[in-house]
């Protein structure tokens, strides 16, 4: 266990490194940080932090630079979060709000995480599994056609085509239309199977074929072929990186969406913030890169992760205040939506 002292060294190695991005050195330390002791006392502290294993020397005569465990513990014993300035708060708010359906909040969440912070940004859609239905709407486009919507309360909105095979009434729509809206509004789509089970029963024998129809599609876009989808933006941010593993190697890693998946990790509470450190990372051609992601959702309902992914050496502070904050702006326009 490192005492206040040390732990002072490390923090100031850390902030120090990730500002020059030049190994420290113990002069360094006396003539930038006031740490209240000798420089020899600095010595033997930083003597120790390497044996511990939360410094390395990269060369020798070099100074000395974070390890992913002295990253870890920096992490761990972060006493704040770097709030952001109300400029800057105010115009997240003004960047998001201008969004007009949920591909446009996505897409004016990843640029704005990868303005921010200089990072990689990364923002799954709004998973149906964990949506709700807000509404129906069925509407006619042909003599035997009709565009089925639906909303959730998310944002998400799915369209689908129905073949009817025969010409529709409009009598018979707008019924359907209810009895799906009265049922639906509110649930969550994980129960639409049930709550429409008995579906074709509540409708009079010259509107069945049109409400199994309906139906059907509906299970369809919803249940049976649901798919969970990721943007990334800010992938040049790399460019600036010194990743010792190769920048080809971390790129094609993150056009695979099943380790974007793993790294953002599961939906939980919106409120926690993961951090994950090089070697934590499961992707080898990852673990020399740091992933910070947390939930977003309407009030306490995460509903999906968003993040950043870039070298070890981050503002651990400054981004992980920046990917709080945009979350929770972002649930607020859903929430609002």
């Amino acid at each position: 266990m490192l005492d206040d002292r040390k732990l002072a060294v490390l923090r100031a190695i850390v902030e120090d490194y990730v500002s020059t991005h030049e190994p420290v050195g113990s002069k360094a330390l006396v003539d930038r940080h006031n740490l209240g002791v000798s420089p020899a006392t600095i010595r033997n502290d930083m003597a120790v932090l390497e044996e511990q294993g939360y410094i390395a020397q990269p060369h020798t005569s070099a100074g000395r630079v974070p390890t992913d465990k002295g990253y870890r513990l920096f992490v761990d014993r972060l006493s704040t979060i770097k709030p952001l300035s109300g400029a800057e708060r105010r115009a997240i708010e003004t960047f998001l709000a201008n969004a007009y359906d949920l591909d446009d909040v996505v897409s004016r969440t990843v640029r704005l995480l990868a303005q921010l912070t200089r990072q990689v940004a990364v923002v799954q859609y709004p998973s149906l599994t964990r949506s709700s239905v807000r509404h129906v709407e069925l509407v006619p486009i042909a003599s035997e056609r009709l565009l089925l919507v639906v909303i959730t309360n998310t944002g998400r909105v799915e369209q689908r085509a129905i073949e009817t095979h025969e010409p529709v009434s409009d009598e018979a729509i707008a019924h359907l239309r209810a009895l799906l809206n009265a049922r639906l509004d509110g649930c969550w789509l994980t129960d639409v199977p049930d709550a429409l089970a008995d579906l074709p029963e509540q409708v009079s024998a010259d509107e069945r074929a049109l409400a199994t129809t309906v139906l059907s599609v509906l299970l369809e876009s919803l249940v049976e072929k649901h798919e969970e989808k990721i943007i990334i933006g800010g992938a040049a941010n790399l460019a600036r990186a010194d990743l010792s593993q190769s920048l080809r190697d971390v790129l094609e890693a993150l056009e695979e969406q099943v380790v974007l998946m793993r790294l953002l990790g599961e939906v939980g509470d919106p409120s926690s913030l993961t951090v994950r450190i090089g070697t934590e990372n499961p992707h080898e051609s990852l673990r020399t890169t740091s992933v910070v992601a947390t939930g977003y959702g309407a009030g306490d309902q995460a509903v999906a992760r968003l993040g950043v992914l870039g070298p070890t050496r981050m503002d651990y502070p400054g981004t992980m205040g920046a990917v709080r904050a945009v979350a929770r702006y972002v649930g607020q326009i859903l929430a609002g939506s």
